[in-house]
Parts: C-alpha cells; sequence; structure tokens
C-alpha cells in the first residue's frame, strides 16, 4: 500500500496538536513553530499556520445530504471508528454529519461521520461493512 501526504492550513500549533494526537491518537513527527507533521493513521499529514483559511463549500452531495469539499479523512475497521467516535463525543466535538450508514444493504455499505478539527478543517471517518467494496 502507497502512503499519501497531504499539507492543509491550520489557525496555530497548540490546538492543532490537542486535535490529531490528544483526540484522534495520531504520533506527532517533526515540527517548527510554523508547523507540525503528524501519523494519520499510516500516512502523512503536514499541518502549516497561515492567517488565510478558507470557508466551507458544502458543494458536494451524497444521498442527499451536503458535504463539505474539499475534505479529508482516513478508512477505519468498525473497532476503530467506533473508538474514533467514543473519542470525539468524549470531548464534546459537534459532528457536521452525525455518524450513520450509508447505502445500507448494499455494495459500499459504509459507516461515515464527518467533523470539523480546532481550525476548521472538515475531517470524514469511513468504515466499510466489506473492504473490497472501496472502489465498487
Amino acid at each position: 500500500m502507497r502512503r499519501f501526504h497531504y499539507a492543509f492550513k491550520v489557525k496555530d500549533i497548540e490546538s492543532t496538536r490537542k486535535f490529531y494526537v490528544e483526540l484522534l491518537g495520531c504520533e506527532e513527527g517533526r515540527s517548527t513553530e510554523s508547523w507540525i507533521d503528524f501519523d494519520f493513521f499510516g500516512n502523512q499529514l503536514s499541518a502549516h499556520i497561515s492567517d488565510e483559511i478558507p470557508a466551507l463549500d458544502y458543494c458536494g452531495k451524497v444521498d442527499d445530504i451536503k458535504v463539505p469539499i474539499p475534505h479529508f479523512g482516513c478508512l477505519l475497521t468498525q473497532s476503530e471508528f467506533n473508538q474514533i467516535q467514543q473519542s470525539l463525543e468524549s470531548a464534546e466535538i459537534e459532528y457536521i454529519i452525525k455518524p450513520q450508514t450509508r447505502y445500507e444493504g448494499k455494495v459500499g455499505e459504509q459507516l461515515t461521520m464527518f467533523v470539523l478539527d480546532y481550525s476548521g478543517n472538515p475531517l470524514e471517518f469511513k468504515s466499510y461493512s466489506d473492504e473490497e467494496d472501496i472502489f465498487s
């Protein structure tokens, strides 16, 4: 499996570290005063401080639900999904889209939920009922 690298904007290092390390359990990598890297479920995130974080655009539509574009996230096992959901709820993080089953009983059935990190970046967490359906 190939890993990806994603660089994105955040408002500050402290709240970003709190969200990704303390809340999601990501391992911190290298950092400076203006950026910080994380192991985001096996992939490299690089968060860079910016004063110009773009407004969200809910132009995506999936199952008649508007989703923010762009967004990023990860594919999890059901156990990992449940663990992240519990962590988010314990921290009283509000959902953009509450945890739900999408495509129930169909190819591609998945659990999904959307949240914002502390800088307002939208993240989606998914868990497929059958991992073989990821691209189906």
